[in-house]
């Protein structure tokens, strides 16, 4: 059983490596936003509470925000536990467990979020850090420990010794609190560093120097630590997420043939025995049936398909588009914000936008819906049994009714009734011994 708790996230800071307008927690990965992320897990952990600690570009972060959240702001960056003093306030009468996190850790499990919590509550501890292993560990806090193991303080990189420098656990800044005794401490840390910062990790050794009890958890996967400073970390984190994704889709009966080189997003939905091939792109809040083929060369954007649905290779299914069950979408056809019923085939190279096909249709080779007049956009409307032959246009708005025909190479501007041939293409004229005459003609020309 999870333990409830309030949950604290840092986000005040600039992210100055990511070189961004944009704040740096605002960037997205693996399909949301770095801080949806760890507001997930919060979640997902047993937060009842979630307080974000918004700074840099703090509008545009709060309103990104919005009810997901409290919002409270440190308006001068002055360090970790300078940015944990703004949240003091709103945890006035509290007295349970506090999970303070950085907001741009976007790989960390709830589970670990809870398991922390569970260790530092069911101990009798006044904190419990999340720590990592690390064969490089850079720049990030060095953990030191007593002679018998237990955390005696958190040391941040820029002023720890060479010795203490060479200690590879480090700090993730991901902990869990008793309330009291991180509002007991907290106001009484002070700037005197090189950074001339207030440092969460003080509260740690002051919680020490006072005779309490701190646990140091170590993580068993140090991915779920990384912290994102630079696109690089960006990118790694992604992928970090990307093979978890795709584990997890496996293990519930879907193939995929190279998982390293298929990009699935966090929120994407897959039902048993469908294949993705490679080189698909899977993105937002996509979800796919039962049984589907996908790929390869195939990007979904928040699109949804029923069972038995084959898709691609080279497609390009955009937002707002639901196709039902056993649709095929073929080689070089894009379909945006378009409704397509069971069983309607759309094998390759057309456009098919802002449309609403029935069930049973087959759309012709090179099939356009011309849903743009410049202005505004227009639907298409084709019904239950149609056949639209090649090479055809439609320009919108227009219906082609039930069971209708369109002849090959048409541009449709009326609507068609029902069980009706649409043909509007100019008469086929031959015209025998044009070649010759040409040729007499030129010949005549050059002898000239």
């Amino acid at each position: 059983m999870m333990i409830p708790f309030v949950g604290v996230l840092l986000a005040a800071g600039q992210g100055k490596r990511m070189k961004s307008e944009m704040p740096k927690v605002l960037h997205e990965v693996a399909g949301k936003p770095i801080i949806d992320h760890a507001l997930d897990a919060m979640r997902r952990a047993g937060a009842t509470r979630i307080i974000v600690v918004v700074g840099h570009a703090g509008d545009a972060l709060a309103a990104h925000i919005g009810d997901a959240a409290e919002v409270v702001w440190q308006h001068e960056q002055l360090g970790t536990g300078h940015a944990t003093m703004q949240a003091l306030p709103a945890l006035e009468g509290f007295d349970g467990p506090v999970v303070v996190a950085a907001g741009d850790v976007p790989t960390l499990r709830a589970s670990t979020l809870a398991g922390l919590v569970e260790k530092q509550t069911s101990g009798g501890y006044s904190a419990a850090v999340l720590t990592m292993v690390l064969d490089d560990p850079a720049q990030y806090g060095r953990i030191v420990r007593s002679v018998n193991g237990d955390l005696k303080a958190i040391t941040e990189y820029r002023d720890a010794s060479d010795e203490v420098r060479a200690v590879r656990e480090v700090n993730t800044s991901v902990y869990s609190f008793n309330c009291a005794d991180l509002r007991a401490e907290l106001p009484n840390i002070s700037n005197r560093n090189d950074q001339r910062e207030y440092y969460l990790t003080d509260v740690i050794a002051a919680l020490v120097a006072h005779g309490k009890r701190v646990r140091a958890v170590v993580l068993n996967d140090a991915t779920e630590g990384f912290g994102i400073n630079s696109r690089e970390e960006l990118a790694q984190a992604g992928k970090v997420l990307r093979e978890r994704k795709s584990v997890e889709l496996m293990e519930s009966g879907v193939t995929i043939v190279d998982p390293s080189n298929t990009y699935i997003d966090m929120d994407v939905e897959i039902g048993p025995d469908s294949i993705i091939e490679p080189f698909t792109v899977l993105s937002g809040r996509t979800v796919i049936g039962s049984r589907c083929h996908v790929g390869p060369y195939v990007c979904v954007r928040d699109g949804k398909m029923g069972n038995d649905c084959n898709i691609g290779p080279f497609s390009f299914i955009r937002p707002g588009t639901e196709l039902a069950d056993k649709v095929k979408v073929g080689d070089f056809v894009e379909v945006k914000n378009s409704k397509v019923g069971k069983g309607t085939k759309i094998p390759h190279l057309s456009y098919v936008g802002d449309a609403d096909l029935g069930s049973g249709i087959n759309i012709g080779a090179g099939t356009i819906t011309c849903n743009y007049d410049g202005e505004r956009k227009y639907r298409t409307t084709i019904e239950d049994g149609a056949f639209v032959g090649a090479n055809s246009n439609l320009v919108a708005p227009v219906t082609v009714s039930r069971d209708a025909y369109i002849a090959t190479g048409s541009t449709i501007t009326a609507n068609i009734p029902a069980g009706a041939l649409g043909i509007a293409r100019a008469r086929q004229e031959n015209k025998e011994g044009w070649v010759e005459r040409r040729r007499q003609a030129r010949a005549s020309k050059e002898d000239n």
